[in-house]
């Protein structure tokens, strides 16, 4: 079975383990304050659960969530990483994060960042424009009228095609924005950030969203 590997264990971190354990993989997850801090958190995702150090998440998964605070990406891993799909949940908070000068210059992404920070390994957003509540909530079977979509981008069509396998194994119709460069339409501030919406009413939101 595949075994994911979670850095960052916070409200996205946490459901989506949960969520990923439910549909059969294994996990190992990882905080800044260390596995012991996880031990409750592992006793209820149960048996398919461990704990770790974010090395040991980026080693042991062989693909890989990254979805920790923005300002703390340069503690990332990157050497275990290679060669690895790295799913990226984030968004900028300049009020949490301190202002970064190229995201408020509008030369780069969050994505592009982490895709920076890790040259070896291929980064995809997903999951950064729903709420954690609604991840294990708001899923539905496959040509249900009206299923909720999420959005994606890569510099990579693997990637892409990951998340969108991915989205539909958690209930969700996908709309792919391109590359990493255009991933700034599903994040904070623009029409489709946090809106339930299906996969026509997404992409009419992206192609509103403006910098």
């Amino acid at each position: 079975m595949t075994t994911v590997g979670i850095i960052g264990a916070g409200h996205i971190g946490s459901t989506l383990a949960q969520g990923l354990v439910e549909r059969g993989y294994d996990v190992v997850i990882s905080n800044s304050r260390g596995p012991e801090t996880l031990s409750e958190l592992v006793a209820d995702l149960g048996p398919r659960a461990s704990a770790g150090t974010a090395a040991d998440a980026a080693e042991q998964g062989e693909w890989v969530i990254v979805t920790v605070p923005l300002k703390a990406i340069d503690a990332i891993p990157a050497a275990p990483l290679s060669g690895k799909v790295v799913l990226d949940t984030n968004n900028y908070y300049w009020e949490r994060d301190g202002r970064i000068p190229e995201l408020d210059e509008k030369r780069t992404t969050t994505s592009g960042m982490l895709q920076a920070r890790l040259p070896e390994s291929t980064v995809v957003k997903g999951f950064n424009h729903i709420q954690s509540a609604e991840i294990l909530t708001d899923g539905a079977p496959a040509g249900t009228a009206g299923r909720r979509a999420l959005a994606t981008a890569s510099d990579s069509p693997l990637g892409s095609a990951f998340v969108t396998a991915l989205y539909d194994e958690f209930g969700f119709d996908t709309v792919n924005i391109g590359a990493l460069d255009e991933s700034w339409r599903v994040e904070r501030d623009q029409p489709a950030y946090g809106v339930r919406q299906d996969a026509d009413e997404l992409a009419v939101n992206l192609a509103r969203a403006a910098r």
